[in-house]
């Protein structure tokens, strides 16, 4: 019976391990996108948004994990990529809408940011509350 709970602790831990601040990464890169759309706008917004988006690029390290963190270094870089490449794509999107894209579509990468956020606040929520056993 031990060596069941042992190993039903080891693949929690190891599934934990494997999808680190996965759910974050998607909120981060559609937040990312929608401030790219607005950053040539440079207004007082921006400039908050893009504190929030700074934010939103170190904060989920500290949130509850079970297993062991990647190196800090490492896992704001990679995150900082993402967040160029996203802010980027904003911009290119943010001139093709209207000329290449319909005008409705101007409102998609808020639609999506808006699912992620959603999704990764359900994720969040049940890494915090899910049954765990008893050491």
């Amino acid at each position: 019976m031990e060596q069941v709970i042992r190993l039903q602790r080891v693949a929690m831990e190891r599934d934990d391990r494997q999808y680190f601040a996965i759910d974050t990464t998607f909120v981060l890169f559609f937040l990312a996108v929608d401030i790219g759309m607005s950053v040539l706008a440079a207004d007082f917004g921006t400039l908050l948004a893009v504190a929030t988006l700074a934010m939103f690029v170190v904060f989920p390290y500290l949130l509850p994990f079970n297993g062991e963190r990647p190196a800090f270094g490492g896992w704001v870089t990679g995150r900082l990529a993402i967040a160029g490449v996203a802010l980027v794509a904003g911009i290119l999107f943010s001139q093709g809408v209207g000329t290449i894209f319909p005008e409705v579509f101007k409102f998609l990468p808020l639609t999506l940011l808006m699912v992620a956020a959603i999704v990764s606040c359900s994720v969040q929520f049940y890494g915090i509350m899910r049954f765990r056993l008893a050491r």
